[in-house]
């Protein structure tokens, strides 16, 4: 059973999601996958705020795009009681105030 906020709403964990896929078209359908998922992020690796069907899901879909004989796809569960540092630019990771499912 989903770990549930007092509001009702299924709590949410941050993630790493970072994929290496060798072949163009995998590479497009992988980012497309990703997209659906991802509150920020650059080139292969993003930042996901998923609840636990959100994470089951998006590791359905990825088996569906890789090649685990070429390809490599990691999913790093991110522990948010630690301090997050940044350096340059960067942007500390929260959560969006709202979500879109459309």
């Amino acid at each position: 059973m989903q770990a549930k906020l007092k509001s009702g709403m299924p709590a949410r964990s941050l993630y790493l999601a970072a994929y290496d896929i060798c072949d163009p078209r995998r590479l497009r359908k992988g980012l497309a996958v990703m997209k659906q998922f991802a509150t920020g992020g650059q080139k292969s690796v993003f930042e996901c705020f998923l609840t636990e069907a959100e994470k089951n899901r998006l590791i359905r879909e990825m088996k569906d795009v890789i090649d685990p004989r070429e390809d490599r796809f990691f999913l790093i569960p991110v522990e948010m009681r630690s301090p997050v540092r940044t350096l340059g630019i960067a942007i500390p990771p929260e959560d969006p105030p709202f979500y879109y499912a459309g």
